[in-house]
């Protein structure tokens, strides 16, 4: 990552610099961001509280996965343009950081959102499972199986963080890792924002766009007194044994899909065999309340795990092994709001529309990125963002005001 670090004359503590936009946190939305805005020639600072790609956030590891059947139709027009965006990506890259995979949906029949998820992704067809993938999957009886071939993969999410900020970098942007914001402040007289970290340093920025994930809650509340209701969990992504002779028949090379339950229990999903051969990702929706400074890295793993073994004994049970549980566990954090969308707005109250906010991403954020990173780019820069207007893509659904006198937010009409 060499490439992406900052360029000398912005290392020395407490020096004052300028920049047209300053995004703070650099997961996959704060890089996704700072890219978008150093695309339209912005001078762009990306800080980051700890090391560049670390594992305790939301955008570490090895997948996620990208798909259109959504039971929230506002989410549609808002993937279809992220696919977009990371084939422009991966095209400036030069490599690849997304696998095309079909994705199998399945759930109750008489499931409403599971229903609406296959409605919205347009083409999905019901299929036969006992006739694809040789029989991997069985579900129970009176459940609806249906694939949709298009628009869905594999992100690799480390490696695609990386990609978004050494494409900023490249457009000259500076990423400082090792930086913990502690305080964002009006600029003097009014004039821009300044931030200043935990090691002394003070920038000042015209705009500021904070994206700092599961410790959003905390810093809007010290900045701003603003109490955005985020509860971060802390969740597991599980990788366990395909049986002996299965392994080709798994594989994204062999078509096997990603897949997701919608309605049933446990709330399973999993990606092809992929990234680690012989394993596949099979995990579960959910997990106990964490705080991210203090997490114990081991709440719910038992529970967890042993829904989802008896998932795959029931399931998959002749091609993956669940007899002594998954071969790797990578802890994750969730950052759920109590109605699962997202949080994208200006902060208001003093900041007006000087800070912009991107949070509560809630397990579902990340193939979003580089949408999610242009509208914030857009708003910082010009007020609003024209590039949502243009994809169909509705931003009053994800403002920070839907909860007050309202603890559900968007609540009863999430479709």
């Amino acid at each position: 990552m060499a490439a992406a670090l900052a360029p000398p004359h912005a290392a020395s503590a407490g020096h004052h610099l300028d920049f047209d936009m300053i995004v703070v946190g650099a997961g996959i939305i704060g890089s996704c961001t700072a890219h978008a805005a150093a695309t339209r020639g912005a001078r762009v600072l990306l800080l980051e509280r700890f090391d560049l790609l670390h594992g305790r956030g939301s955008s570490h590891g090895d997948s996620r996965i990208i798909r259109d059947a959504y039971a929230k139709a506002r989410y549609v027009p808002m993937v279809r343009l992220a696919r977009r965006l990371w084939a422009d990506a991966e095209s400036e890259s030069g490599y690849r950081v997304l696998t095309p995979a079909p994705h199998l949906s399945f759930g109750p029949r008489s499931n409403a959102s599971l229903l609406a998820a296959l409605e919205n992704a347009g083409g999905a067809e019901e299929v036969d499972l006992s006739r694809r993938w040789g029989g991997a999957i069985r579900v129970p009886d009176g459940y609806l199986t249906s694939v949709s071939e298009r628009g869905g993969g594999v992100l690799s999410a480390t490696k695609a963080v990386a990609m978004f900020q050494a494409l900023a970098a490249k457009k000259g942007a500076a990423v400082r890792d090792n930086a913990e914001v502690v305080a964002i402040e009006m600029g003097p007289g009014g004039g821009g924002v300044v931030v200043r970290t935990s090691g002394g340093e003070v920038f000042r920025g015209a705009k500021c766009v904070v994206t700092v994930g599961p410790w959003a809650s905390k810093l809007l509340k010290s900045v701003a007194g603003v109490d955005l209701p985020m509860q971060p969990l802390h969740t597991l992504h599980l990788y366990w044994r395909v049986k002996p002779g299965r392994e080709r028949d798994l594989t994204a090379e062999a078509g096997f899909p990603t897949f997701s339950c919608c309605g049933g229990e446990p709330p399973v999903y999993g990606t092809p065999s992929l990234e680690l051969p012989g394993l596949i990702k099979i995990s579960c929706d959910g997990g106990p309340p964490c705080d991210p400074d203090s997490r114990d890295w081991v709440a719910g793993d038992k529970e967890i795990t042993e829904r989802v073994a008896r998932w795959i004994e029931e399931a998959m049970p002749g091609h993956v092994e669940a007899a002594g549980g998954p071969v790797i566990r990578q802890s994750c954090i969730c950052s759920m709001t109590p109605d699962a969308d997202f949080v994208i707005d200006f902060l208001g109250g003093e900041f007006g529309e000087d800070v912009v906010v991107g949070a509560g991403f809630s397990g579902h954020g990340f193939k979003m990125g580089p949408a999610v990173g242009t509208f914030l780019a857009e708003m910082a820069i010009d007020g609003k963002a024209n590039t949502a207007a243009e994809a169909g893509v509705e931003l009053g659904h994800y403002k920070i005001n839907r909860f007050d006198g309202n603890p559900m937010g968007n609540g009863a009409n999430n479709h």
